[in-house]
């Protein structure tokens, strides 16, 4: 487990331009090192608005979109195009707009697709999608992602583990079907823990003052049962990505607001 670092930006804005250009050097790095690069990507107000910013970057083509993999950390098990679904945003934010191989685009499935409406199958599919991607000589189930995008809810949920779920028991599963969610809509899919962890790097991403709660316990110590965003971690980094206002209650040890 890595000891997380939190960095502070003044607002939302500067939280998503930094983000971006954060994202360019770390995979235009990993390509340098590896030849190729991967990403996980999350949704949410400020997952698409870092989307939006690394479109707009200048900075971006920096980066050899054919030799990128992008994957989701989790999804709303949606027919397929629909507006509320990750991928359909990230498209019209990002990738609609770069060179990415589209054979290199991962969505997870959609709840019209040849799965029908069953999400555990679609888990099942989506994991032996990451297995098939995966370094045989590491004999994981998942790739080793470069970076992996997670936002924070005010319940301090990351993907879609939410507190107090049976996903976040997950040991053996990379990808799981979610039922009954508490924020709609109540089916989705999404990356475990396991999965998660396998990345080099997990940033979480927070905006707003109504994250300052989940900020301040998944920093303190906190259980992932009661507090997810405490149990996402990278193996090499983990950074949480805050805007003033989330950081307004961090805990004693890490930077206030204003010093980054």
């Amino acid at each position: 487990m890595t000891t997380p670092t939190a960095v502070v930006h003044r607002d939302s804005s500067a939280l998503a331009k930094a983000t971006a250009a954060r994202i360019v050097t770390r995979l235009v790095d990993a390509q340098s090192a590896q030849g190729s690069a991967s990403i996980v990507l999350t949704g949410g107000g400020i997952g698409i608005a870092v989307l939006t910013e690394l479109a707009r970057a200048p900075a971006r083509d920096a980066l050899d979109w054919r030799h990128l993999d992008v994957w989701w950390g989790d999804e709303r098990f949606l027919p397929a195009g629909d507006s509320e679904r990750n991928e359909t945003q990230a498209r019209a934010a990002l990738l609609d707009h770069v060179g990415v191989a589209p054979e290199r685009v991962h969505p997870m499935p959609a709840s019209d697709g040849r799965d029908g409406a069953d999400p555990v199958y679609a888990a099942e599919r989506y994991a032996a999608e990451l297995a098939r991607a995966a370094q045989p000589e590491s004999h994981a189930p998942v790739p080793a992602f470069d970076v992996c995008l997670l936002g924070i809810g005010p319940d301090a949920h990351v993907a879609s583990l939410f507190p107090e779920q049976p996903a976040l028991y997950e040991d053996g599963r990379s990808v799981v079907g979610v039922r009954g969610a508490p924020k709609p809509p109540p089916t989705r899919l999404s990356l475990t823990f396991p999965a998660i962890r396998a990345a080099r790097e997990v940033w979480l991403l927070a905006s707003g003052e109504s994250k300052a709660d989940a900020v301040r316990l998944a920093l303190s110590g906190a259980g992932p049962t009661q507090v997810p965003a405490a149990g996402a971690y990278g193996r090499s980094r983990t950074l949480f990505l805050l805007d003033a206002d989330a950081a307004a209650r961090l805990p004693p040890g890490f930077t206030a607001p204003g010093q980054m």
